[in-house]
C-alpha cells in the first residue's frame, strides 16, 4: 500500500474577507475531490484572506500511480482555475 500527499500553498488574489475566500475555495476543493477521487482539505492559513494551504491525499497499491495523480493536480489547477496562483507544491509518497 502506498499513500501520496500533495501539499499546495496557493494565493487567492482579490479576496476581501474570509467569507469571500471560502466561496472561492469550497468549489475548488469539491471539484478536486470529484475529478481525481482524492481526499482534500484546507490545512493552514485559515485566517488569511488571500492565501491557503491545502492537502490532497491518494491511496493505492502503486507509488508511481500516486505520483502521477498528484502531479496532474497541480497542472490541472493552473489550467482550469486561472484566478488561483500556486506558490509552492510538494509531493510526499509514504
Amino acid at each position: 500500500m502506498s499513500i501520496g500527499v500533495l501539499t499546495l500553498h496557493i494565493q487567492l488574489p482579490g479576496c476581501t474577507s474570509l467569507k469571500n475566500k471560502r466561496s472561492r475555495l469550497k468549489p475548488l476543493l469539491a471539484r478536486l475531490h470529484r475529478e481525481f477521487n482524492i481526499s482534500v482539505a484546507e490545512i493552514d492559513h485559515q485566517d488569511a484572506w488571500q492565501e491557503a494551504m491545502i492537502a490532497c491525499a491518494v491511496v493505492s497499491n502503486d507509488p508511481n500511480h500516486n505520483r502521477q495523480v498528484l502531479q496532474s493536480i497541480t497542472q490541472w489547477i493552473e489550467n482550469s482555475w486561472p484566478d488561483v496562483f500556486v506558490f509552492e507544491d510538494s509531493i510526499e509518497i509514504i
